[in-house]
């Protein structure tokens, strides 16, 4: 979570700021104002960290009273941000190195995070694991990995419907802790303005934590073997795990004999960032701020926020909000997604065409997504957008169990992913990464995979508050998939 003395320097003797300073220099050209599509294309709005409330805004909680809203919105008003500007500007210098092909994404964390299950244990559990699926990538592709913690931020969830029926009594639907509680009761089912403060202060203490562990000594290359948790260990996964570890060790200390310091900062430290939904706009709102050295609005609540399948509207308020943020944005898109609708929402999040600011998540299930994704790589293309396009294997294979567990299916995740890079291998672009929603814990909420999770086993560690994760061994051989395959790229390209 730094930005670089040397990416310091280069920004200030390049004479650029802002967005510009995120174009690497093969594209500081001229962009292009037409488009083959024809969008419509009309005087922008005045933008302001309130203007969302002129416009559309789909699945926000109504609450009881608008004075408790008031009082819990003027007491995060004054609390410190959880990042800063300078934080997310590093993060934006990456994903605009990952959209001109030179890296990929790693996003990972809870479906939705709780109250309940917050310790340290946990957010450590979950950090080693990617720290881990970090480094199989990273040797596989030969490319820097950007990690990103759906950690810190990660509490609201869109509902398909305002209510649920429970034994023929109606309440409403849960919709993360940070808006009201799981418990099947009346009192916990209200939504209370208070808890987005409570998630506030969460949010910080996991911000710390994951501070001092990418820091701290904990990431340092030395500790590879260490970050083996007790539960993969005994996998295939944890062996192929331990089989890397030992060469990297092998070539940690070859530099050493030669005279490299593998003591500095690049071999013990990470940058790892935090990413949520944009979804609950009043908590978003209290947390943008203005930068004192650019002027620029960025949402401090994380270092990147994204819009979802079921809020990105054209005339919606959450592609209002994030417009006039300078926080990296993603988008989620299923197979609804046009064309047309593709180019006209990243001409609105990003009207100036700045490198590494779309993420274009997609979540489609594999066969739509062979049949979809073609023609809008292809708008995108076209339009000369820049973009990363990151794989949502987990939403578009969730189903229910006939003992009423939801849970997914490690095949079919498996299968959409390896669409993904199916389409990006015809198409010649590059899929910049994968999203994923996973836990170090030892949980048995999605089936298959090597760990061997079954319907029948589901309900021994199911404690999911949301929607089902893939545990760390299931996460581990996705990424040895993703590794391998990201190989298989690098040596036709060599």
């Amino acid at each position: 979570m730094r930005l670089s003395a040397t990416s310091a320097a280069i920004f200030l003797a390049s004479g650029l700021t802002g967005g510009a300073a995120f174009v690497p220099s093969s594209l500081n050209g001229p962009r292009s104002a037409a488009t083959s599509l024809n969008v419509a294309s009309a005087p922008p709005k005045v933008w302001s960290p309130s203007s969302w409330k002129d416009a559309v805004a789909k699945q926000m909680p109504i609450y009881d009273s608008q004075e408790d809203v008031d009082k819990a919105i003027a007491k995060l008003d004054k609390v410190a941000p959880l990042v800063f500007a300078g934080e997310v500007r590093s993060l934006h210098e990456k994903l605009a190195r990952v959209s001109q092909g030179q890296g990929f994404v790693l996003m990972g964390g809870d479906c939705a995070e709780s109250f309940k299950e917050f310790n340290v244990n946990h957010v450590r559990d979950t950090f080693q694991v990617m720290m881990q699926m970090a480094l199989v990538m990273t040797f596989g592709s030969s490319m820097p990995v950007v990690k990103i913690g759906r950690m810190a931020g990660q509490f609201a969830k869109p509902r398909s419907a305002p209510d649920e029926t429970i034994d023929g009594v109606t309440l409403p639907s849960y919709r993360g802790d940070n808006v009201n509680k799981e418990e099947f009761t009346p009192e916990a089912r209200r939504n209370d303005p208070n808890l987005m403060v409570d998630a506030y202060y969460q949010s910080a203490q996991t911000l710390n934590i994951l501070r001092a562990f990418s820091t701290g000594g904990f990431a340092d290359m030395s500790r590879l073997q260490a970050w083996n948790l007790d539960f993969v260990e005994t996998t295939p996964e944890g062996s192929r795990y331990r089989e890397l570890a030992a060469k990297v060790d092998e070539s940690l200390r070859f530099m050493k004999a030669i005279g490299i310091d593998t003591s500095k900062p690049d071999f013990t430290t990470v940058d790892f960032y935090v990413a949520h939904e944009c979804l609950l706009l009043p908590y978003e709102q209290a947390l943008t701020r203005q930068d004192s050295i650019t002027n620029d609005w960025y949402d401090c609540s994380a270092h990147m926020v994204w819009v979802g399948e079921r809020t990105r509207d054209l005339d919606s308020a959450h592609l209002e909000f994030t417009r006039g943020v300078g926080n990296p944005l993603g988008v989620k898109i299923s197979d609804k997604c046009t064309p047309q609708e593709l180019i006209t929402t990243i001409e609105t999040m990003n009207p100036q065409n700045i490198p590494g600011k779309i993420t274009i998540i997609v979540r489609m299930g594999a066969e739509k997504l062979r049949s979809n994704l073609p023609e809008l790589v292809n708008a995108v293309r076209s339009e000369g957008k820049h973009v990363v396009w990151v794989s949502d294997p987990c939403h578009g294979n969730t189903f229910q169990t006939e003992t009423g567990y939801k849970t997914r299916d490690f095949d079919a995740i498996r299968a959409e992913l390896r669409a993904f890079f199916d389409v990006h291998d015809q198409m010649g672009s590059h899929p910049g990464g994968v999203h994923l929603e996973m836990t170090g814990e030892d949980v048995t909420e999605c089936t298959g995979g090597e760990s061997g999770v079954n319907q029948d086993t589901l309900k021994e560690r199911y404690i999911t508050a949301c929607d089902p994760r893939l545990n760390g061994s299931q996460a581990l051989e996705l990424s040895f998939l993703i590794a391998d395959r990201m190989q298989k790229r690098r040596d036709m390209q060599d």
